[in-house]
């Protein structure tokens, strides 16, 4: 499975992006994890063919995850962005809700950079 990630951008503090991933093919479970400077990669949220989803407490209540089966396709709507989700965005695909790196598909990274 390939994926190709699109969106990220220079936003203001409280402001909104949204990012987009498309697969190859089909596959149950699409997600973003995330990788700032100096810290360890994060999983963001995550979603499966069905709709069930799984969120970081920090993003939980801003973000938004969904994806359209039809087209292979996940979104991640960001909203009341903050300067500490500032990082490297990484769209991942595979089989299981959390996503385990060692187990997953990546796409390229997309820059998100949110300022204060």
């Amino acid at each position: 499975v390939q994926l190709q990630a699109s969106g990220g951008g220079l936003v203001q503090a409280g402001g909104s992006l949204r990012l987009s991933c498309a697969a190859s093919g089909s596959i149950n479970v699409m997600g973003w994890y995330r990788q700032a400077p100096e810290k360890p990669r994060e999983l963001v949220a995550s979603i499966t063919s069905g709709g069930t989803t799984n969120y970081a407490d920090s993003v939980k209540g801003r973000f938004t995850i969904r994806r359209d089966n039809a087209k292979n396709t996940v979104y991640l709507q960001m909203n009341s962005l903050k300067p500490e989700d500032t990082a490297v965005y990484y769209c991942a695909a595979g089989t299981s809700l959390w996503l385990v790196p060692g187990l997953a598909y990546w796409g390229q990274g997309t820059q998100v950079t949110v300022s204060s």
